[in-house]
């Protein structure tokens, strides 16, 4: 009787299961048939409205590719700890678009859940800003608060104000990685590093707890010249000079001892910003401007993302006879094999070069780095297609934006060009190799590996250890990769090898040096690099287009239904949080979000020959 009982109950349970499985999966099915037969409601943009610059994220060159089933149930369920992402290329078209657009009449800075963004990004909106005032156009910019990047933005405005109870955060530019070798004794791995270069300090998070004298030594002098281009734009566009940035503590606090501590009364005393205002007073301001919306609330606007979509009512098909220049986005740090955008995988981003090679209509191509580097033999794999462009007799031009160092600058030196934004960071010519064992791990949980083998070199492994003559070996081919490192650069950029090792070992420069060096040709935005690979291939009427991996039909469908509103309707939503909540949360994800990536490096050094170039002091914080 109880076998029975317990045998019906289990029947119930597995009939509910499926029931509820098939019914989730039927309502979703007719949610994005209904979504997809369903003409998709118009956005409109009021006359005499203003561009709500709502940014939420961090600015980058390509949106990362993310699991649509899991960017639906992020949404629905809260954050992720995931910086959200920005395509710099959508926010300048949107401001390009809006100041030849009779409907818009001004632009609103809303930058509050804005994160970060290199200066070259930066600079590219502020160029677009600095168009949309010269067309007679105000830009006012209004938040609780400014960060660094934030404010970057900021000062491209008209009028900058600030809630009452608001502060400034600027401190200038660092770099500060996570140090694991107490970790990493703890968890008694042993570690085998081999390098060459005498500023490669790629390794160094997992040798030693600190940073070294020669890698502050040379990290120094980017990052002041970084935080003096930062300081001198800024000061451009505001009523003061770049002495009234506070550089240290005993400044800050003789300034904040004038104004009582008040953080919103510094920012008005010292410039940084025009007025205080709440956010009700910015609205009537904003009302009084562009009249106020149908609801009689607020000011008459278009956010960001509707303003966007609105564009995309109207998508121009390219024209099939006209000449292109192609541009293969490189984003992310360089590993073997395929991976998805945001990600620089050797078999992948040589098929997108090689796509644009193949294209007949294709005549030029434009390679668009930001990459602090990686794997050397992926990284050499995609060099091979900029070469098979080249000997196709295409132009390549290779465009630097926020970082293009070690690996990222191997996969540069071979283009016809090389083109940098004034704040790039580049070089860290070096190659190093890591390899943990786990042979002392294993003794501490009473693990041990033994056996016998036809030959010497079977017998090291990571549950083994290295021999020390196998490490010398490797030590070798760490060097030989270093002296083709250098050999290489010194062919395709004509330079002397000896005059190449000077500036290399490791060292990480800005583009105004790398310069000098003779590492780059010229300083420019992508626009502008496009424009030279045109003029290379003698184009005067063509269009351009970004290669992009092709979805699967499997991924396109779940991006259908995961994307079709009314499926997205039938998801709980997260409830709003407040301002302050919201600082919190992005605080605590982005500290996730940086562990995360210093522990997923080990799993992406996949390079089959365990060598590296790459560069982990790039990452600049602010």
């Amino acid at each position: 009787m109880i076998a029975k009982l317990f045998k019906g109950i289990w029947h119930a349970l597995n009939f509910s299961r499926r029931l509820l499985v098939n019914l989730v999966f039927v309502v979703l099915i007719v949610g994005v048939v209904v979504a997809m037969m369903s003409s998709e409601e118009e956005i409109l943009v009021p006359q005499d409205s203003v561009l709500r610059l709502n940014l939420s994220g961090m600015l980058v060159e390509q949106l990362t590719y993310i699991d649509p089933v899991d960017a639906a149930f992020d949404d629905a369920f809260g954050p992720s700890d995931k910086p959200m992402e920005v395509l710099v290329d959508d926010v300048v078209k949107v401001i390009n678009k809006a100041t030849h657009d009779d409907r818009i009449k001004a632009i609103h800075l809303d930058l509050k859940s804005l994160y970060h963004g290199h200066l070259d990004k930066l600079r590219d909106i502020t160029s677009a800003l600095d168009a949309f005032k010269e067309a007679g156009k105000p830009v006012y910019a209004h938040g609780p608060y400014f960060t660094q990047t934030q404010y970057y933005l900021a000062s491209a405005a008209n009028e900058i104000s600030m809630h009452p109870y608001g502060g400034l955060s600027i401190k200038g530019f660092g770099t500060y990685p996570m140090y694991f070798k107490d970790a990493l004794d703890k968890l008694q791995i042993t570690q085998h590093i081999f390098r060459v270069g005498t500023y490669k300090s790629a390794v160094e998070p997992f040798i030693r707890n600190d940073m070294s004298d020669a890698a502050k030594e040379a990290n120094k002098l980017w990052l002041n010249s970084l935080w003096a281009q930062y300081k001198e734009d800024v000061a451009t566009r505001r009523p003061f000079d770049t002495d009234n940035f506070d550089e240290t503590l005993t400044q800050l606090g003789e300034k904040m001892s004038t104004v009582a501590g008040d953080s919103a009364q510094f920012a008005v005393k010292y410039g940084w910003v025009d007025s205080l205002e709440t956010d009700q007073q910015f609205n009537d301001k904003l009302v009084e401007l562009v009249g106020a919306d149908a609801k009689g609330n607020k000011y008459k606007q278009v956010k960001f993302k509707e303003y966007l979509a609105s564009l995309s009512n109207f998508p121009t098909q390219p024209n099939p006879f006209t000449d292109k220049v192609a541009v293969v986005v490189a984003k992310g740090q360089i590993v073997d094999g395929k991976r998805k955008a945001g990600m620089i995988g050797g078999d992948s981003t040589a098929a997108l070069l090689r796509k644009a090679r193949l294209d007949n209509n294709v005549k030029a191509v434009v390679l668009r780095i930001d990459s602090g580097g990686g794997s050397m033999f992926a990284s050499e794999q995609i060099r091979n297609e900029v070469l098979a462009i080249k000997a196709a007799g295409k132009p390549i031009v290779a465009s630097m934006g926020s970082v293009a160092a070690s690996g990222g600058y191997w996969i540069a030196a071979s283009a016809n060009e090389i083109w940098a934004s004034p704040s790039t960071i580049t070089g860290s010519i070096g190659i190093f190799g890591t390899i943990f064992t786990f042979e002392n791990s294993l003794k501490e949980l009473g693990v041990y590996s033994d056996g016998v083998a036809t030959t010497e070199l079977k017998s090291s492994s990571i549950s083994r250890g290295i021999d020390p003559q196998y490490a010398d070996i490797i030590q070798m081919g760490v060097e030989d990769a270093y002296d083709k490192f250098l050999s290489m650069i010194s062919e395709a950029r004509n330079l002397n090898k000896a005059d190449v090792n000077e500036v290399a070992q490791g060292r990480v420069w800005l583009a105004p040096q790398a310069l000098e060096f003779g590492l780059i040709d010229k300083l420019g935005t992508k626009e502008e690099a496009i424009k030279s690979a045109a003029a290379l291939a003698s184009l005067e009427h063509y269009e351009v287009f970004t290669v992009e991996q092709t979805l699967s039909e499997k991924e396109q469908l779940m991006q259908q239904i995961f994307g079709a509103e009314l499926v997205q309707s039938l998801l709980p939503r997260a409830t709003q949080q407040d301002t302050l909540q919201k600082v919190t949360q992005q605080s605590i994800n982005q500290l996730i979000y940086k562990v995360q990536q210093s522990a997923n490096m080990i799993e992406l050094y996949n390079d089959p020959n365990s060598i590296y170039s790459l560069c982990t002091m790039c990452d600049v914080s602010q």
